[in-house]
C-alpha cells in the first residue's frame, strides 16, 4: 500500500481534518505499506491535517520495581539483585527514554521533530499538533492515567480512539474509568525519575489496574443500538474508532456493575 492509499483508508474510516486521535496501533495487522512505520504516520498526519493532533502511548512499564519484572518486563530477577537494581536503573528522560512494549508507531511518533511527550516515568503520552502541549503538560508524577493524565485532557478535547488492528485489551482510556470506580483497588509502584536534586527511587500509590474484562467491556460498548464504534479496513488490519469522553462514561458505569 501507498501513503495516499493508507490516507484514504482513515478517511473512509471516518478520520477528519482537525480531530484530536490517540492510535493504539499494530501495523504488523495493517500490513505490507512502501515506506513502514513512516508512511503510516504520514498518512494519519495527511488525514488530520495541520488542525488535527495525533497522540500515542509512549509508555515505559520496564522503568518499574524489579519485584514485577516478570510482569512488566516478561522476565523475573533474584530477590537479592532487587536492591542494586532500584540503585541503578536508568532514571526516565521524556527526550531521550524509549517507549516499551506498544509497538513501533509510538516511537516514530515520539522521535519526530516538534512532538512533545507528558513526564510520567510509567505512562507517558507524545502528540503531534496543535492540541500536544495541552494535552502532555501537567501529568502528575503520582498519576498515570486519570484525571491528572493526559487521558482526562484527551476527554475534555473531545478526542476519538483508533484501534488500529489491536482491540480493547490495549484500550487505554478505559483506564480513565477505573479511576472512576469508588471501590477500586490500588498498590504501590516504583521508578527511577530524575528531578533537580538527580536521580532518584521514587514510591507511589495508583490504581491497581486490570485490563482483564476490557475485551468484554469493549463488545458491550460497541453492540449498543447507536452503533458509537465504526468498524472498517485499514490494509489488512480492522479498525475502530470510537469517540473518547462516551467510552469512558460507559466504562465507568459498565465497570461498576460488573467488578466486585
Amino acid at each position: 500500500m501507498t501513503t495516499s492509499a493508507v490516507s484514504s483508508q482513515f478517511r473512509a474510516l471516518g478520520i477528519r481534518p482537525g480531530d484530536t486521535v490517540l492510535v493504539h496501533a499494530s501495523l504488523r495487522a495493517v500490513g505490507p505499506v512502501r515506506g513502514g512505520v513512516r508512511a503510516v504516520v504520514d498518512a494519519l498526519l495527511d488525514t488530520l491535517g495541520a488542525d488535527g493532533t495525533l497522540v500515542v502511548s509512549t509508555q515505559t512499564p520496564d522503568n518499574s520495581d524489579p519485584s514485577r519484572w516478570a510482569v512488566t518486563r516478561g522476565r523475573a530477577v533474584p530477590a537479592a539483585e532487587w536492591a542494586r537494581l532500584r540503585e541503578t536503573l536508568p532514571a526516565f528522560d521524556p527526550a531521550r527514554t524509549p517507549s516499551f512494549g506498544v509497538g513501533v508507531l509510538p516511537e516514530e511518533v515520539r522521535t519526530r521533530a516538534g512532538a512533545l511527550r507528558s513526564s510520567h516515568p510509567q505512562s507517558s503520552f507524545a502528540a503531534l499538533g496543535p492540541a500536544a502541549a495541552r494535552i502532555t503538560d501537567g501529568h502528575a508524577l503520582n498519576c498515570h492515567l486519570g484525571e491528572e493524565s493526559p487521558l482526562a485532557r484527551l476527554e475534555e478535547l473531545n478526542a476519538r480512539v483508533l484501534l488500529l488492528g489491536v482491540g480493547y485489551s490495549v484500550c487505554t482510556s478505559f483506564h480513565l474509568a477505573e479511576y472512576r470506580v469508588p471501590s477500586r483497588g490500588s498498590r504501590s509502584y516504583g521508578c527511577a525519575v530524575a528531578d533537580g536534586s538527580g536521580r532518584r527511587w521514587h514510591r507511589y500509590l495508583d490504581v491497581d489496574f486490570d485490563t482483564s474484562d476490557f475485551p468484554a467491556l469493549g463488545d458491550a460498548y460497541e453492540s449498543q443500538p447507536e452503533r458509537p464504534v465504526t468498524r472498517g479496513p485499514v490494509g489488512g488490519a480492522d479498525c475502530r474508532l470510537f469517540d473518547l469522553a462516551p467510552a469512558v462514561a460507559y466504562a465507568a458505569k459498565w465497570l461498576i456493575e460488573h467488578r466486585s
